[in-house]
């Protein structure tokens, strides 16, 4: 027992307690680290975030070379996730997909073969059907070093295998490929630019290491979209790149054609980057402002979009207007967008918002200190490839003393000491003169090695001619890299040379061009005022037809739709919910279409929420007109309709009392009774006279006094008749004796 119990006392004095809100915190913040470090933001130095150098490398390890035959994406993705990269395939594959899209990527570093998707937002095939190998460009700039001792490597996840800690990346890869990531607090978004242009900035600042940043963009115009398109704001790119981050505004190339009967053409011929992936939208997003009268010149539009670009036509009337129907694309249709630049970047571990000079600078920093580790193990390794041909050259000559030697020693050690040494004792040497030869030995420990794993064919006279050359060689390359490793300047002209030859392989013509374009201006279409028919179904989706369409099936409307108003296509629509809530709708906002049309939600023309109830729609109000609101409690109000005259989208309709809801709100005439009936079938009529006009912040005035477990379900008024409709039944009120307002009603 006695036991037993310092057992438990141990256990507590193990217990550490701490307060659960900095556990959180302090785990959280450890999470986000993780996130920002090892899977979201790009390292500046290779511009690669973890997956990506994963993959490639991978990739390298599998012997996937870019004159090599392809192999299954699934194998790759097997390779990353098992050994390198413990995360989900799918989210492999979409990286690697990403890597081999040429329009994502002006250099696409994945070499794909089969189903990549497409540019306007087709999904790749399956890992286990496409192929993919490295494309040239990875292999020259990003892995061709990796062999040298350029960079660091460290264990991978299981420690079985080992991972390269960056890439020993010889351009800017981070503006060449661009890139995006979110982590917590914090996201990196980078365009792609065009690598001639960056290597002359690379070389500039080589030349030049005081170089100032508004010298740049002599060499660096701005980003340099796979899609194309046009940059229209560069007045303002210095101050982006300056700071690192801003909006860079980036339109479509469109032009005009001729089309058939006398009519233009607009065809978009280059899209920005953002509409990746959005071709379909865009030409939606067309199609419902052609419907609604936004482009009413627009007649149809075409994707003819293919392996050889993109072509999307849109036709117009005769007569068109046609850069006012272009601009209409810019502003309308997303044709011009905005990118956000942001050049949050790892350095050291640490993310930055970078400037581009800094950007620059720390990838020639990076460069150069992968390109000295390089020359110093070339060094080393023809040093001692020099040491060992001088051994070896200087055994030929003395050959016949080698042979005795080996042949008179008994053991390996033993000959060591002989080589390296002179020692000749215990040796057995068939002549005096050997003997003398083998005291003199001096070789090193690698020469002698070298000696002992020496073949026979190098007695050649042909084999002792090679080893001079190589020899030669040798020395002309310890020569050469001792003046790279001892020289910050031959340095620098040996990186500059190597920039340029990646130029002179790999640089395209530019694809984006850079204007100060003008603002889009859209001139204001006259709009003939017409009479249309708002319909929204009991689902909140909202159309507009035209009258004659209204006409031919208005049977049917009347039944299938909650709410049909009649309104003039310049006005407004009402919607009051039971929340209290007022929403105003530009009837112009709400796409026209068809009867079989489904609509768009409410929510997207207005700022009604899901939450909310819609009790009733009301259009063509005037300001002097006047409206009942009626709560569910059982209070009514008057309200004139100028209360309602705001520019606010959304305002409150009416001050509602504690857990009161409305329930009914319908335009009055000047004349007739109110009506209330409540759920237990109690009714109640009163002159409408007898309400005062009031506010909208008011809660009104009492209409019927309901018994416990009661509410009003119903409200109305009477027509010239004194007769209402309730339930698809028509009453007379005068028959009916329900009494007067404020009071409690009478069963009917």
């Amino acid at each position: 027992m006695a036991k037993k119990n310092e057992i438990q006392e141990e256990i507590i004095e193990d217990i550490i307690s701490t307060d659960f809100t900095d556990e959180m915190s302090s785990a959280y913040i450890d999470y986000a680290v993780s996130v920002i470090t090892d899977r979201a933001i790009p390292d500046v130095r290779d511009g690669l975030k973890p997956v990506h150098r994963r993959i490639l490398w991978a990739m390298k390890s599998l012997g996937l070379s870019s004159s090599g035959d392809y192999k299954k994406s699934a194998r790759v993705v097997g390779e990353t996730m098992g050994k390198y990269h413990p995360h989900g395939d799918a989210s492999i594959y979409d990286a690697m997909v990403h890597m081999a899209q040429d329009w994502c990527y002006n250099h696409p570093l994945v070499d794909g073969h089969g189903n990549f998707g497409s540019v306007e937002g087709d999904d790749a095939a399956a890992s286990r059907y496409t192929e993919c190998r490295l494309a040239p460009i990875s292999e020259d700039v990003l892995l061709s070093d990796l062999d040298k001792e350029t960079v660091d490597f460290v264990p991978n996840f299981d420690n079985k295998e080992k991972e390269p800690t960056v890439l020993p990346a010889c351009i800017p890869n981070i503006l060449i490929s661009g890139t995006d990531g979110i982590a917590v607090s914090m996201a990196s978004k980078m365009p792609t630019h065009n690598l001639g242009e960056v290597v002359d900035a690379c070389v500039a600042l080589i030349d030049n290491p005081k170089l100032k940043p508004e010298k740049l963009f002599e060499y660096v115009q701005g980003p340099d979209f796979a899609t194309g398109g046009i940059i229209v704001n560069k007045i303002e790119l210095p101050e982006i790149y300056a700071a690192g981050a801003g909006k860079i505004r980036v339109r479509g190339r469109v032009k005009a054609e001729k089309g058939e009967r006398g009519k233009t053409n607009i065809v978009v011929t280059e899209i920005p980057c953002t509409m990746i992936g959005s071709i379909d939208k865009f030409m939606d997003t067309v199609a419902n402002l052609a419907r609604s009268k936004v482009m009413p010149d627009v007649t149809d539009i075409k994707n003819f979009s293919g392996k050889d670009g993109i072509r999307i036509v849109i036709e117009l009337r005769k007569d068109a207007d046609v850069q006012q129907n272009i601009n209409l694309l810019y502003k309308k249709a997303k044709l011009e967008d905005t990118f956000g630049y942001n050049a949050m970047l790892l350095s050291n571990g640490i993310p930055s918002q970078m400037p581009l000079i800094r950007i620059l600078n720390e990838f020639l920093d990076f460069y150069r200190e992968t390109q000295m580790r390089k020359y110093k193990n070339l060094l080393e390794k023809e040093k001692k490839a020099a040491e060992v041909r001088e051994g070896l050259i200087k055994a030929v000559e003395c050959i016949d003393a080698i042979i005795e030697t080996l042949r008179g020693s008994t053991t390996v050690a033993q000959v060591k000491q002989c080589f390296t040494k002179g020692v000749t004792e215990g040796i057995k040497f068939k002549t005096k003169a050997s003997e003398k030869i083998a005291a003199k030995f001096r070789f090193t420990d690698v020469q002698a090695d070298a000696i002992l794993e020496m073949r026979m064919q190098k007695l050649i006279g042909l084999e002792m001619n090679i080893l001079v050359k190589e020899l030669a060689k040798c020395r002309k390359n310890i020569e050469i890299y001792s003046g790279y490793v001892g020289s910050r300047t031959k340095l620098n002209h040996k990186l500059r040379a190597d920039l340029l030859e990646i130029k002179a392989k790999y640089a395209k013509k530019r694809k984006t061009e850079i204007i100060d374009g003008e603002a889009v201006v859209i001139k204001k279409a006259e709009i003939k005022e017409e009479k249309v028919y708002a319909l929204i179904n009991r689902f909140g989706y909202i159309k507009l037809i035209d009258t004659a369409t209204y006409e031919r099936n208005s049977a049917n409307i009347l039944n299938d739709y909650r709410f049909v108003c009649e309104v003039m296509n310049v006005g407004r629509l009402y919607v009051f919910t039971a929340e209290g809530k007022c929403h105003q709708i530009k009837v112009l906002s709400v796409p026209i279409g068809r009867y079989n049309d489904k609509g768009v939600p409410l929510e997207s023309v207005s700022a009604l929420t899901q939450q909310e109830t819609v009790i009733s729609v009301v259009s063509n109000l005037k300001l002097h007109e006047k409206l009942l609101l009626t709560t569910k409690n059982g209070i009514v109000k008057k309200i004139q309709v100028s209360e309602y005259a705001t520019s606010r989208r959304t305002i409150d309709a009416t001050k509602l009392g504690e857990n009161d809801l409305l329930v009914s709100v319908m335009p009055l005439s000047n004349k007739g009774d109110i009506v209330l009936i409540t759920k237990n079938r109690l009714c109640v009529s009163f002159d409408q006279g007898s309400i005062s006009i009031l506010k909208r912040n008011s809660v009104g005035v009492i209409g019927i006094k309901l018994n416990k477990g009661d509410e009003v379900v119903f409200a109305d008024a009477v027509n010239q008749n004194g007769r209402f409709i309730y339930n698809e039944k028509e009453y007379v009120v005068s028959k009916l004796g329900v009494g007067k307002r404020a009071t409690k009603g009478k069963p009917f």
